[in-house]
């Protein structure tokens, strides 16, 4: 109940910053280029709260449905213009003027995406460096080479320093060709090449939560070293001690931390053999595997605490504020064009469409960055940020995209498209847009049921 108490907050909290801010551009800008703003909502609906400001007594508002919001002007289209406000007008302004404004919510969602990496860039953002963990038997990575601890530094001929441009790579490269040339770092700095090839397997690792199992390797984790013991524990009862690396439970393999945790947990209360590694020499320790209750479960318990020790793996991306600026803007644009990129290709079938998710979703992915951190957080509406700004720029009738296409045709034209015209795109627009919230909810639900 907590976490869909916090998944709720963190996803009304999102959704209404990001669209204060995408409004906010048509507002502002209109503004500027001489429109009446008769309303500014956040949220669609009947308003909740309104606040009546100004001159041209706008009114400000928080409506019903936080799924959305809007920014009304005056437009001739609509009825009568007062004499007063001739000229003022949405349909009577220039239309460049009318352009700007359209362009100026996806714009101010960009611009708020570049604003957000700033922070993190200029705070620090603790940084895994990509690295390879369990190499499955006989999959793709196994052919190719890769072995447990591998620095991924290269993906093609681009350079990668964090999971993040390593994953958008990896789906540009296995996308493309079903090829993904990588270059590869042994701890002792030897570097090599290995390409992992999925053939016709690309789309179906587009699937979400598919592409490490289709690979066939896991990310790297922190390897199961003690680093802390809980006294009276299982382990500090059999002996072991601080520093000891745990290599195998009951013998089944540990290589990470995460495995230790998955390994213990089913065998609460059993009688288990632990290997693990103390000063480079293996040995074997008998125990029985404590107890806990969590959540009404009881999990096994081996009382000890990982040493936090990822060394060479790990580092912290920080930068100047000028830097900073130009690693945000790159990171904002990287982001945009890899949007682009794995939209068109659901559009030709090269990435699976189960990876258009609906509120629920990203209601889910809100308050897991929440309770992780605000610096999680802040990098989630960046992304959402940027997927807002590129989905509103779509040519679609009832987007900012579309109706920047009308004040195209216009401007070509020299007289508007007729109304006919402008009520079959619309009737498309919304035709589109309910088709992509289908599929959106669909897959929301497929991954709850599982």
């Amino acid at each position: 109940m907590g976490d869909a108490l916090t998944s709720l907050v963190a996803f009304i909290v999102a959704i209404s910053v990001l669209v204060a801010i995408h409004e906010y551009g048509h507002y502002i800008v209109g503004r500027w280029a001489g429109m009446k703003v008769l309303r500014f909502s956040i949220g669609f609906g009947k308003p909740i709260w309104t606040w009546v400001r100004g001159a041209d007594r706008t009114e400000y508002c928080i409506s019903a449905i936080p799924l959305g919001g809007y920014v009304r002007f005056l437009d001739g289209r609509e009825g009568p213009v007062d004499p007063e406000d001739e000229g003022r007008a949405f349909n009577h302004r220039p239309i460049p003027a009318r352009i700007a404004v359209l362009l100026a919510g996806p714009m101010f969602n960009f611009l708020f995406a570049i604003f957000a990496y700033w922070i993190l860039f200029l705070s620090g953002i603790p940084t895994l460096q990509p690295a390879v963990g369990n190499v499955m038997p006989d999959s793709h990575a196994a052919r190719a080479g890769l072995e447990f601890g591998d620095k991924i530094v290269a993906v093609g001929d681009v350079d990668t320093a964090d999971w993040e441009s390593t994953l958008v790579n990896i789906f540009d490269q296995m996308v493309a060709d079903g090829r993904v040339p990588l270059t590869l770092e042994t701890e002792n700095g030897r570097q090599r090449r290995a390409t992992i090839n999925v053939g016709a397997d690309a789309a179906r690792l587009t699937e979400p939560n598919s592409l490490f199992d289709g690979l066939g390797f896991e990310p790297w984790q922190p390897p199961a070293v003690i680093g802390e013991l809980v006294e009276d524990g299982a382990a500090a009862g059999a002996g072991l001690v601080i520093g000891d690396r745990i290599a195998a439970v009951d013998g089944e393999q540990v290589n990470s931390y995460g495995d230790l945790v998955d390994v213990v947990s089913v065998r609460a209360g059993k009688q288990v053999a632990v290997e693990y590694v103390r000063d480079g020499q293996n040995r074997v320790v008998d125990l029985v595997i404590g107890e806990q209750e969590v959540d009404g479960e009881t999990r096994g318990l081996l009382g000890v605490r990982s040493s936090g020790d990822i060394g060479a793996y790990f580092y912290l991306r920080k930068f100047g504020p000028i830097e900073s600026i130009s690693q945000a803007a790159q990171r904002t644009w990287t982001s945009t064009l890899f949007t682009l990129r794995m939209l068109g290709r659901m559009v030709t079938g090269d990435v699976s469409i189960k990876n258009i998710s609906g509120p629920i979703n990203i209601a889910q992915f809100a308050g897991d960055s929440a309770q992780r951190g605000m610096n999680e957080f802040l990098a989630f509406l960046a992304l959402v940020s940027i997927s807002l700004g590129v989905l509103n720029l779509l040519p679609v009738p009832v987007l900012d995209g579309g109706q920047i296409v009308y004040q195209t045709i216009e401007l070509a034209k020299g007289s508007p498209m007729s109304e006919r015209s402008q009520v079959i795109g619309q009737q498309f627009g919304i035709l589109a847009l309910i088709l992509l919230m289908s599929f959106a909810f669909y897959n929301d639900i497929a991954r709850i049921l599982g």
